[in-house]
């Protein structure tokens, strides 16, 4: 009360000064208020709640807190406003020529807060509308030199709820009153948009006709983030002494954010170019910043493009495009357009005609992988061969043309023509990696695994760090020699890893190896290590199914992670991706010798660094069935498909779940759906084969199960797919 009281005196107080006009004296009168009123909300938040029987006191009191901060902040706008008014006019009467204001006011603490503090309750209390629109009446509040740096923080936290907390369908846009009752706000806690307090005068704001009004989410946030850009880069600090060390860091990283939101907006509106100047903008910060040069180097298929339009004629420059195109950025259909540039160039490409044909090759057999129906798989397919043999027959010596069409064979499951093709790659070139891997997976596919273990450890002799062949090793030894000496292998990739990279674990307190050495001696519990995983364990290559789940997981991931504020991952992904696949194998190794604990264990310091990776949920539910857990291991694959929902071993396992609970109509679909993602998956056939007999479907349940036993009769240790596929 006495607050209340004290702040009626200043705003009278004020405006005797301004009917006076004694402009001098009302700013500080006008701070004092400010801080009075901040004063009075931070009070009331420490002041306990009541009991949850009297909401209706717990709703006057968090509206009368809310009241306070918004007002002190309208007062603190008022007084900065004010303050570099009055300082202006005072500059202009003792100078003839107008000039910069020199003397900067400092916001303070009770200022900040109260401009501040506001938006954070509403978000806290579960009132997104109310948060968006204080927002936004903060950043039309016409701008002064002191409230720069908090402008570009809100700007940039309005942009991110409406890029990542807002949908098309539940945008208003800033000129319009907010709904009443929207999706975005807690139902339970409905307060009122309207102000509940008056001030005699409010803070000036940016008025006019033919104002810009954003009419989407994307839009204003666009308009948001390239605002924040402009301050980020006016502001920045580039000074490399000593004394600048922390200040240029907090540059960098609120720059580095902003980057970050502008890479989403742009990306979904599709204006690639408008991206690329403003991470060509960006590189005044990127110094030493791998971040900031990695985003950048997405420009260079542009940069290409610019080259084949300057130097038409030379064919290394779309094979460079076709190269990037099927890698990390995984543009299949631009990869497509630039190999066909080599193609038809015919005889001015001279010998990289062949390497055109490789191109489009691998173009279509990462389609054939990409693609949801069966149809579409095999005419990919066919394509991939006849392409390939193009390539062979332009350049015999090339060993990558015969070791593709080989590959590209053995995904086709023709086995022995397949094998008759490695064999000649091997030829070619008798220490290629990937041919060597290629011939044990697919003496693996005859069941001779124990010629495809021996193929693996000549091969590991002279690649001893490749993982993608310890992976593989991994499977072979548990069948030819064991579990535990899968496990002791395991523990190998673990220490290769460390020594490979260097990197410290977030999730290891100085375990490491010794867990597995434990594990592997005394068979007690093991409380590993990390396993993060973004690309399917059962496809290398990455594809677009993969793709997408990978960005989600990365996402939720990093969200859940700062959540139970683990530390972040340093660097590049790719080590810690080669990490989790280290750990997914550990894992599944456990659970087939039955030993739950130890997978458990496994798992979950996997879900400490990635625990929205949908193979980390993959294991969590096989965790769960090992245990007998159903209800468990059935919401464990839900999620996973949630994540990524062409997961081929979690469909096939939930189907299994719901056969048991004679959910025979649902498992029939989600089986029906996992053939048309992966058609050569014999697992999946044969569960199909044992819904359809349930239902009473004899001669359908028949024709699966013969499927299944003629896939199974061809099927590799790993998927084929597992061998990267690039140029």
């Amino acid at each position: 009360m006495t607050a209340r009281k004290s702040g009626s005196r200043l705003e009278t107080e004020i405006e005797r000064c301004r009917s006076e006009g004694q402009w001098d004296k009302i700013p500080e009168l006008v701070r004092q208020l400010s801080a009075k009123l901040i004063s009075n909300g931070l009070c009331l938040e420490k002041v306990p709640m009541a009991s949850p029987s009297l909401s209706n006191r717990n709703a006057d009191r968090d509206q009368e807190i809310i009241t306070c901060y918004e007002k002190s902040g309208d007062i603190a706008l008022l007084y900065l406003q004010e303050v570099e008014k009055a300082l202006s006019v005072g500059i202009q009467n003792r100078s003839p020529k107008p000039g910069p204001v020199t003397q900067e006011q400092e916001l303070g603490y009770f200022l900040e807060t109260g401009l501040q503090r506001a938006h954070v309750i509403h978000f806290k209390n579960g009132n997104l509308t109310r948060g968006v629109g204080r927002f936004r009446e903060i950043l039309r509040a016409v701008e002064t030199r002191t409230t720069q740096n908090l402008r570009m923080t809100i700007a940039r936290q309005l942009a991110e709820i409406l890029l990542r907390g807002m949908c098309e369908q539940s945008y208003w846009n800033p000129l319009e009153d907010p709904p009443h009752h929207s999706p975005l706000d807690d139902p339970l806690r409905h307060t009122p948009h309207t102000k509940d307090y008056a001030l005699s005068r409010r803070p000036r704001i940016y008025s006019g006709e033919n104002l810009f009004c954003p009419q989407e989410n994307t839009e204003e946030a666009l308009l948001l983030l390239l605002i924040s850009e402009s301050m980020a880069n006016r502001d920045a600090v580039l000074s490399r002494i000593p004394e600048h060390n922390n200040d240029r860091i907090i540059s960098l990283q609120s720059a580095s954010l902003v980057y970050d939101l502008l890479t989403i907006a742009l990306g979904r509106r599709g204006q690639y170019e408008m991206l690329s100047e403003c991470l060509e903008r960006a590189m005044k910060f990127a110094f030493e910043e791998f971040h900031l040069w990695f985003q950048l180097s997405a420009r260079a298929v542009k940069v290409l493009k610019e080259c084949m339009r300057l130097k038409p004629d030379d064919p290394t420059i779309p094979l460079l495009a076709v190269k990037l195109c099927i890698g990390n950025l995984h543009w299949l259909e631009e990869g497509e357009r630039f190999a066909k540039i080599v193609i038809d160039m015919g005889e001015k490409a001279a010998e990289f005609r062949a390497k055109g044909y490789l191109a489009i090759g691998l173009v279509y057999s990462l389609r054939a992988t990409d693609a949801s129906l069966r149809g579409m798989q095999e005419e990919y397919q066919k394509k991939a061969l006849s392409a390939f043999q193009r390539a062979q027959s332009l350049s015999l010596t090339d060993h990558l043309a015969v070791f593709y069409l080989a590959l590209q064979l053995a995904v086709s499951r023709q086995i022995p023509e397949a094998l008759g093709y490695v064999r000649q790659a091997l030829q070619l070139q008798g220490d290629d990696v990937h041919s060597l891997h290629l011939l044990a997976l697919l003496l693996s596919a005859q069941k001779h695994y124990h010629d495809a273990l021996n193929i693996i450890e000549m091969a590991l002799s002279e690649y001893p760090e490749n993982f993608i062949l310890l992976f593989t090793k991994v499977k072979l030894e548990t069948l030819c020699r064991g579990p535990e000496e899968a496990l002791l292998s395991c523990k190998r990739m673990l220490q290769i890893w460390k020594s490979c990279y260097n990197l410290t674990n977030p999730s290891d307190s100085g375990r490491g190896s010794s867990l597995l050495d434990r594990a592997v001696a005394d068979r007690r519990q093991l409380n590993a290590m990390t396993l993060p995983d973004f690309s399917d364990p059962e496809t290398g290559s990455v594809h677009a199914t993969s793709i997408a789940a990978s960005r989600v997981e990365q996402a939720l991931s990093e969200v859940a992670s700062s959540l139970q504020s683990s530390a972040p991952k340093q660097g590049p992904l790719h080590p810690w991706m080669t990490l989790a696949q280290i750990w997914l194998h550990a894992a599944e190794v456990y659970i087939g010798m039955g030993k739950a604990a130890e997978a458990t264990a496994c798992t979950q310091e996997a879900a400490n660094l990635f625990p929205m990776s949908h193979n980390v949920l993959f294991m969590k539910g096989q965790v769960a069935e090992l245990r007998g857990n159903v209800d468990e291991a059935k919401r464990w694959y839900e999620e996973a498909l949630s994540i990524s929902p062409t997961h081929v071993k979690t469909m096939q396992r939930l189907s299994l779940i719901l056969h048991q609970l004679q959910r025979y109509s649902l498992a029939e679909k989600i089986l029906r759906d996992a053939v048309q993602v992966n058609s050569t998956a014999h697992d999946v056939w044969n569960s199909l084969g044992e819904v359809l007999q349930t239902q009473g479907n004899d001669a359908a349940a028949t024709e699966c199960f013969l499927t299944a036993l003629e896939l199974e009769a061809s099927c590799p240790i790993l998927p084929f797919t597992i061998i990267p596929r690039t140029l």
